[in-house]
Parts: C-alpha cells; sequence; structure tokens
C-alpha cells in the first residue's frame, strides 16, 4: 500500500505531514485553513464543506484531503467577496476541469503511444 504525503502550512508556522486518509480535528482543520473554527461551522452547516461526526464523542473530523478544497473557498470568499455558496460552486468546477485535464492528459498519453506503435 503507498501512501502519498501533502506537507501544510500552518498558522503556527509549524510544518507537519499530512496522509490522504489522516483526519483532522475542527481545530486542526481550522489552523491549516488559516480561518477561525466558527468559519470552518457556518461552511459546513451550510454544505460547502464535508465532515464525519466521531461516535460518542460530539466531535467532527476532516479528511485532509478536504482541506485544499476549504483553503480555495476561503481565498475566493476574500477575494472576489464571494458568497460561500458561490465560492463553493467555482471550487467544484475547478476540481473539475482540473480531472478534465487529467482525463485528457491521459487520453493523449495513450494516443501518442498508439501512434508510436503504427
Amino acid at each position: 500500500m503507498t501512501r502519498t504525503t501533502t506537507a501544510v502550512t500552518l498558522i503556527s508556522e509549524d510544518l507537519i505531514e499530512l496522509l490522504d486518509d489522516a483526519a483532522l480535528s475542527l481545530e486542526q482543520f481550522a489552523s491549516g485553513c488559516r480561518m477561525a473554527p466558527d468559519w470552518v461551522l457556518a461552511r459546513v452547516q451550510a454544505g460547502v464543506l464535508q465532515a464525519e461526526a466521531v461516535a460518542g464523542e460530539g466531535q467532527w473530523r476532516f479528511a485532509s484531503a478536504t482541506l485544499v478544497r476549504a483553503r480555495r473557498i476561503a481565498h475566493l470568499e476574500h477575494a472576489f467577496d464571494a458568497d460561500p455558496q458561490l465560492a463553493a460552486l467555482t471550487t467544484d468546477l475547478m476540481e473539475e476541469v482540473a480531472a478534465l485535464r487529467q482525463q485528457l492528459q491521459a487520453l493523449g498519453a495513450q494516443a501518442g503511444l498508439g501512434q508510436q506503435d503504427c
């Protein structure tokens, strides 16, 4: 099993290593977003960010992969004075374009290999 890692700079300027399947607490997640926990909670309640409730603890956990999405949403809200729903929609579209570019690149690579075989 291979794991990839992503380095994230937190507000405290500590560099930590996050595994793709790591779960972050609300405080860790908010710190990684450079936003207040209240900001994160409001986005979860609005359905803009996804969180998992920890059974019996009454706490939420966040996938580290969601951190990139949250930072992008925070940037769009700040830079363009966008409301959370618009920032989330824009983020969805940006993620979709990136996925389509990867698919196109993979298809191009396959087509290039197929042409060399002829």
